[in-house]
């Protein structure tokens, strides 16, 4: 989410199947926000958010939806403070965002996610990350410009930790007669 924006703060809560994340996100002196995710390269990919509420100083507060084609979406409204709340799918348990200013930052998992294993996540620099007493996680930045969050299963870790003991079983395997046979020469 590229956007000429400046936000105080940022909320992402990924829902419990992982397919989609609801977003809160505060701006200031603005009248345009993009709905945009990075791609491969660094550009900006549409992204198709829904359940778009704008709300500030209004009441109700109302927008202009444009989607032009080959571009990201955008909302348009009164310039000024709002706080724009939408839900977007997910790909890939995977979560990332740039800003034009420093945010802070909230990312919740619910209880079936975890960010604790360096080996299946990714976790951009500067992450704080806390696991609740009811196995929810939360992981925030402090005035960051973007991040970018990687979390996985419980079925992907064990599938790792089985992938592990199948890979030191063959390693001994075929360890195993260059030992004896350096053993008998002797």
């Amino acid at each position: 989410m590229l956007s000429p924006v400046g936000a105080l703060s940022a909320d992402y809560t990924v829902l419990p199947n992982g397919t989609a994340y609801t977003a809160s996100v505060q701006i200031s002196d603005v009248a345009r926000y993009e709905f945009a995710d990075v791609g491969l390269l660094g550009e900006n990919v549409p992204i198709n958010a829904g359940n778009i509420r704008l709300s500030g100083n209004c009441s109700p507060c109302e927008y202009n939806w444009s989607s032009p084609w080959g571009s990201p979406p955008f909302i348009t409204f009164p310039q000024g403070n709002y706080t724009i709340s939408y839900m977007a799918p997910l790909r890939d348990n995977h979560l990332q965002a740039n800003y034009g200013k420093a945010y802070l930052v909230n990312v919740t998992l619910p209880q079936e996610f975890d960010v604790r294993n360096p080996l299946l996540a990714g976790i951009s620099i500067g992450a704080n990350v806390t696991r609740h007493e009811d196995n929810t996680t939360q992981v925030t930045w402090n005035k960051t410009a973007s991040f970018d969050l990687r979390f996985y299963t419980q079925s992907r870790e064990s599938l790792l930790y089985m992938f592990g003991n199948f890979m030191i079983i063959v390693a001994i395997a075929l360890l195993l007669p260059f030992l004896l046979m350096r053993k008998k020469s002797e």
